[in-house]
């Protein structure tokens, strides 16, 4: 069945996107989220070591997101419980998320984070996929009106402001867009960054993201969508881009750039052929996150636009596929997955 890009289903002063977004299924892509954050091993560490003092277990190398294989599948996990939280506060889930946000948020953690980030060589750690991802968790928290909430945030600001003055240095100095499928794309990222920047009315930080991005993209055509997806990619490059300058530009201009961006659109469902391997099971994710790039793209085109109907169909059965490859018992994909699918259902990117 199809449903409209944005429901007004209300849920704790929140528009959610999914009339099918309730608490079993919330609860469902929580659990992924609790079963990981602490889960240390199999664990994927970019680490640059400046000493044998380095040689440490990831618990003591990054407390706050050691957990869910990698650091950045851990900041998203946490922004899940926040997220779900923040939408079913009454929800059995909401208790569980508290506590482990709590165990995993403190002043010792978030210190050693800093410290960890800040240290000799790791100036391109997690850019900008899991710092992005870190300044959506700070933004997510600001926005929460929850006394919780707000001590959460207040401890995490010192990691937030590092992560800022690391992605606003470099920025500046990074020539070419990055376009590829995976978490070095530039275009996916700075959507999230936007989304902080103006949530958390960091207007210096908003202005260079936008003004980045328009160097980057406002003057490309004929996006080879038709080379997508490369084997193991987990994002749209062309859709990832027109979902950052949707962001930017107004409906009538935004409508004008895209047709000259993608002029055709045409999508089928990614299918994953052996979900024991971790980076063939981003095609899962792929699903996912171009659904609510369709739909971002969607909602900033003219009401009257002849495209949104085709968009929002393509969208609705790219969600489909997504949610029915989710499968926690394969930590390949269950580390991660949920978040995206939480981003895509909740509408987060749309608000």
């Amino acid at each position: 069945m199809l449903r409209p890009l944005l429901l007004g289903l209300s849920c704790c002063g929140l528009l959610l996107a999914d009339s099918d977004f309730d608490q079993t299924l919330a609860a469902r892509f929580a659990r992924l989220a609790l079963d990981c954050v602490r889960q240390e091993y199999p664990n994927k560490i970019a680490h640059a070591l400046n000493s044998d003092a380095d040689v440490m277990p990831p618990r003591e190398l990054t407390p706050a997101f050691f957990g869910c294989y990698d650091w950045h599948s851990s900041v998203h996990g946490h922004w899940l419980l926040v997220r779900l939280a923040r939408l079913f506060p009454e929800a059995p889930i909401a208790a569980d998320a508290r506590r482990a946000l709590a165990e995993s948020l403190t002043s010792a953690h978030v210190t050693q984070e800093v410290n960890y980030l800040t240290a000799k060589g790791r100036n391109t750690f997690e850019r900008p996929y899991g710092l992005a991802w870190l300044l959506q968790l700070a933004a997510e928290l600001k926005e929460w009106d929850d006394p919780d909430a707000r001590r959460w945030s207040a401890t995490l600001h010192p990691l937030e402001q590092a992560a800022v003055g690391v992605l606003a240095s470099w920025l500046p100095k990074l020539q070419h867009p990055i376009r590829t499928g995976e978490h070095a794309n530039t275009a996916f990222g700075m959507g999230l960054m936007l989304d902080y920047a103006r949530i958390t009315a960091n207007t210096e930080f908003g202005r260079l993201v936008e003004s980045r991005a328009r160097d980057y993209y406002l003057s490309d055509k004929n996006c080879p969508l038709s080379y997508e997806p490369s084997g193991e990619d987990f994002l749209s490059p062309c859709l990832a881009e027109a979902d950052v300058m949707r962001r930017i530009l107004p409906p009538t201009e935004f409508a004008g750039w895209f047709i000259a961006f993608l002029p055709t659109l045409d999508l089928v469902p990614t299918r994953v052929s052996d979900v024991t391997d971790g980076r063939l099971y981003h095609l899962a994710g792929l699903n996912l996150s171009r659904a609510w790039m369709l739909e971002g793209i969607a909602s900033k085109l003219p009401s009257d636009d002849a495209r949104r109907p085709s968009l929002a169909a393509l969208a609705a059965r790219l969600k489909q596929a997504g949610i029915e490859s989710i499968r926690g018992e394969h930590y390949e994909g269950g580390h991660w997955l949920g978040s995206f699918a939480v981003y895509l259902v909740s509408g987060r990117g749309l608000s």
